[in-house]
């Protein structure tokens, strides 16, 4: 009992550093993107990743954690995956209006439970789609504006919802499959997110700033933020894995949206951005479904627990508990923009 109640903190735990670490990050990147002009968010996102791993590489050296090896093809093929889903993303909001972007991250929640469904044969109850039905509903209320469609933006969007997808499912698999933590798979991993961004960067930006990222004026301001926002990103990453890696890629999606709906309400009291009675109804609605999504989840787990526990068979619990840690055991896309302003926001900040 003791030890499940160590699980369950340690789940609190990383959920609520993944909370604070990207809202900080969301606020900072705001005031870096929005008023020091500096709208490189790909290449912004690669100095991220590339602090991130020299962190690690630091703490590797002073025996915090112990290096765990993984097969190669699985490392470089889930960190490249990691980054194209980064640079998608960030196209996707490039070429899509505001409103479409937003949709195009409430996909992601569906793209995953089907995917989960299809190729791992797990099973969803219809209390937990209908929580996240509520959630979705919520959130799209509060965030989704004008609804724009264009055929490059609409590929854009379906390749980024899968890629990421499929990047946060291989989060949770890997670590399961290698029986690695979330510090070593992030440490072998995302070297090469970095070098995927780090190569592709520069010329997204460009096409999507029309600006040149070398060319850019560094004030001694600037470059606090970009430090700033660079440290600051350690906490996102590692909490990043270790939330998909305790939990499950639906709930970090569900996590996100809070994080959404917590920067929408730190841009009103803070910094004095828009907001209307839309924006207060969505949050509420969303806050409902996250909710009813923890205690579906709680309740779901509890009567599988008892019933392993009579049958002195434990089974893995089909459903993803928000404030539990599942079967006991990951572009900074969480900021709504406003019109006409889409790099306000780092992205994906996974990275």
């Amino acid at each position: 009992m003791s030890e499940n109640k160590g699980f369950q903190l340690g789940t609190i735990g990383a959920l609520t550093l993944s909370v604070v670490s990207s809202v900080s990050i969301v606020i900072c990147n705001k005031a870096l993107m929005s008023t020091l002009h500096f709208i490189f968010a790909t290449t912004l996102t690669s100095w991220h990743l590339l602090v991130t791993y020299c962190s690690l590489h630091v703490a590797l050296s002073m025996k915090f954690f112990e290096h765990k090896p993984i097969e190669f093809q699985t490392v470089i093929g889930f960190g490249i995956l990691n980054g194209i889903s980064i640079g998608l993303l960030n196209l996707s909001l490039g070429f899509n209006s505001v409103g479409f972007y937003q949709m195009t991250k409430l996909a992601i929640i569906p793209c995953t439970v089907l995917l989960e469904t299809l190729f791992l044969s797990k099973t969803f109850s219809r209390s937990i789609k209908f929580s996240l039905a509520i959630l979705l509903l919520g959130v799209g209320i509060a965030t989704v504006t004008d609804l724009q469609l264009n055929m490059l933006g609409s590929i854009l969007s379906l390749l980024a919802v899968v890629t990421t997808c499929v990047a946060q499912i291989m989060t949770n698999t890997i670590q399961k499959k290698y029986k690695v933590s979330s510090t070593q798979l992030l440490y072998q991993s995302c070297l090469y997110q970095a070098l995927t961004l780090l190569i592709s960067g520069p010329f997204l930006d460009k096409l999507l700033t029309n600006q040149n990222v070398f060319a850019f004026e560094y004030t001694p301001r600037v470059v606090v933020f970009i430090v700033l926002s660079c440290l600051i990103s350690i906490s996102v990453n590692f909490s990043t894995f270790l939330v998909i890696g305790k939990t499950s890629p639906v709930t970090y999606q569900v996590l996100g949206h809070l994080k959404t709906c917590l920067v929408l309400a730190f841009g009103y009291s803070l910094l004095q951005d828009p907001f209307s009675w839309r924006n207060i109804f969505g949050i509420m609605v969303a806050l409902v479904g996250m909710i009813l999504y923890s205690y579906y989840c709680t309740q779901e787990n509890q009567a599988k627990a008892e019933e392993a526990s009579a049958q002195n068979q434990p089974e893995e619990a089909e459903s993803d508990p928000f404030l539990q840690v599942e079967n006991a055991t990951t572009k900074l896309n969480d900021l709504p923009l406003s019109k006409g302003t889409f790099w306000e926001a780092n992205k994906d900040l996974r990275a």
